[in-house]
């Protein structure tokens, strides 16, 4: 446990920054699912709509550290093959 100030001071820091770190990583995969499932329906049309408004949270959860740039850069890279795949 955290005896000086200054160390219960970063404890409640990492607490909050987890929290908001956990709702991010919640929001960007629930994005990444629902392009998942439309893709598994075979909905060309909703796959599309589905990629492009999971495409911004994807690459604000990078910029933001949930994920490395790279990471999120290969998942939309490979979503975005599939929706291809989908429509033609």
């Amino acid at each position: 446990m955290a005896n000086t100030s200054s160390a219960k001071k970063a404890v409640r820091k990492i607490a909050r920054r987890t929290a908001v770190r956990r709702a991010r990583r919640s929001q960007m995969r629930t994005f990444l699912r629902r392009v998942e499932e439309a893709i598994a329906s075979g909905d060309s049309a909703a796959a599309t709509a589905a990629l492009a408004e999971a495409q911004p949270v994807l690459m604000r959860a990078s910029q933001k550290g949930v994920v490395h740039k790279n990471t999120a850069s290969r998942k939309i890279s490979r979503l975005s093959a599939r929706v291809r795949a989908l429509a033609s």
